[in-house]
């Protein structure tokens, strides 16, 4: 018999009983490969990001484009993922989360052949918006397809896998942009893409399993009152960040607020809104989104800070800056893959809370660092923040995933994504905010900054142990 046909003909026996749930999970030997399909895909939209914030300076220079213009090779792609998520998390449940996700990586391969051969800037932004749609789509049901892949007794597990591939893609972005520029030209930069997406689609459309979806349609003006509130709200957190007036910012903003306040009563009483209220309402799901947006703040307040840290307070070069921002992403790799282990046999809101406090104190001591500081003293301040990180994560999405009914897994997924791009987005603007205000202790502001964020985000992980669990 063919590898998963016996897997497929049973979840169709059971899907003809009318359930969506065919068994708990793969069987061992197809649950390695599918994981491995799922985790090349993800790392590949992970990995692009990485890449092309690193290649910047190389594309605009070969674009003749001025660094403003080309900040939208960046942006593009972070709107289309921001603005797409949740849509996108409410169609693969009426659709199905296979085809969403192979729809994904087939429009992420295409458009990152089509980014390959721009041979303009508006060409390259509007190449990147498609590919940003393609690894929403891919982002939007990882969470879901893990869920249907593994066990529930395995799921911790699956997901510190999962969140391993994530942080190993964010730390091998940068160094791989180096090397194939030292080689290539930036085209090149996307061009990797294309074989790597192939074997994703082939792998994917072998491998994930069809879990029978919920009836029911996607309602469109929803779906572009959703895009429009966030797709707004991160462009005026972006336009704030870069300085734009006042009156565009807030007009933005207002836009964005009034879009979400129609999306809300559009889709108040409906069993499965694109805006996911319903498992907002759940208080474990709300306080796990909570801890995630936080935490997400706090990594980026810290990376985007932390550069200007090392080099204009601490004297050290480019290269210096490079390796001491290392161990954060290596540790993350290393503690992601215990921390989902052990998220199987305890809470996630004790693991995540023993972990954010960690990554308090490691950023706490970040912005106490003295002045004549040694590479160790500021490695294994690094580490502890990495070991803080990679002990929220995976749990933090077990709680997210687990806390969502089986059959809105779509909504949750979306949820987790959306909330780690938020987070992000925030982080960035406030450092921003910090060094309008002052350049030289701005990276210190934003570094006691994170360490608040962190705290409260201990405090809302902390805060889960009190609130029952809501069974699927």
């Amino acid at each position: 018999m063919e590898p998963f046909e016996s897997h497929r003909l049973h979840m169709e026996s059971n899907n003809k009983n009318g359930t969506d749930r065919a068994m708990d999970g793969l069987p061992p030997r197809e649950r390695a490969w599918a994981m491995a399909s799922v985790g090349l895909g993800v790392g590949l939209a992970s990995l692009d990001t990485a890449i092309a914030n690193t290649a910047l300076p190389a594309i605009a220079s070969q674009l003749d484009a001025t660094p403003a213009a080309s900040v939208w090779i960046v942006n593009a792609y972070q709107l289309a993922v921001v603005a797409t998520l949740l849509p996108l998390g409410a169609l693969s449940e009426i659709v199905g989360y296979r085809r969403v996700c192979i729809a994904g990586v087939l429009l992420f391969t295409l458009a990152s052949l089509f980014c390959a051969l721009a041979p303009t800037l508006p060409l390259l932004v509007a190449a990147r918006l498609l590919q940003g749609l393609g690894a929403s789509a891919i982002m939007s049901v990882n969470g879901a397809l893990l869920r249907a892949i593994f066990p529930t007794s395995l799921l911790g597990r699956a997901l510190g896998t999962n969140a391993l591939i994530v942080a190993v893609a964010f730390a091998l972005g940068p160094s791989l942009a180096s090397v194939i520029l030292s080689v290539a030209s930036w085209p090149w930069l996307f061009a990797i893409n294309v074989p790597l997406g192939l074997l994703a689609l082939g792998l994917d459309w072998r491998l994930l399993p069809q879990i029978a979806p919920r009836s029911g349609r996607l309602d469109r003006l929803a779906v572009l009152y959703s895009m429009g509130a966030f797709g707004l709200f991160i462009l005026a957190i972006g336009d704030a960040a870069h300085f734009a007036s006042l009156a565009t910012t807030l007009a933005e903003l207002a836009a964005a607020v009034a879009l979400l306040i129609l999306l809300v009563r559009r889709e108040a009483g409906r069993a499965a809104p694109i805006l996911p209220v319903d498992l907002f309402r759940r208080p474990l799901f709300a306080l796990s989104s909570l801890t995630s947006m936080c935490t997400f703040a706090t990594q980026s307040l810290a990376f985007v800070s932390l550069p200007f840290h090392f080099e204009s307070a601490l004297g050290r070069s480019s290269i210096e800056t490079g390796f001491l921002m290392t161990p954060w992403p290596v540790v993350v790799g290393i503690m992601a893959p215990i921390a989902g282990r052990l998220s199987d046999r305890y809470p996630p809101g004790l693991l995540g809370g023993i972990g954010l406090a960690a990554l308090a104190a490691g950023m706490a001591s970040l912005y106490l660092l003295p002045a004549d500081a040694g590479d160790l003293a500021i490695g294994w301040r690094m580490a502890l923040c990495g070991i803080g990180f990679g002990f929220f994560q995976a749990p933090n999405l077990k709680s997210i995933m687990s806390s969502a009914p089986r059959n809105r897994s779509g909504s949750a997924s979306g949820v987790v994504a959306i909330s780690r791009l938020t987070g992000q987005t925030t982080g960035a603007a406030l450092v921003a905010l910090c060094l309008s205000l002052s350049v030289q202790s701005g990276p210190g502001y934003a570094l006691f900054l994170g360490a608040l964020f962190a705290v409260a985000a201990s405090i809302a992980s902390f805060s889960r142990l009190l609130v029952p669990t809501i069974a699927d």
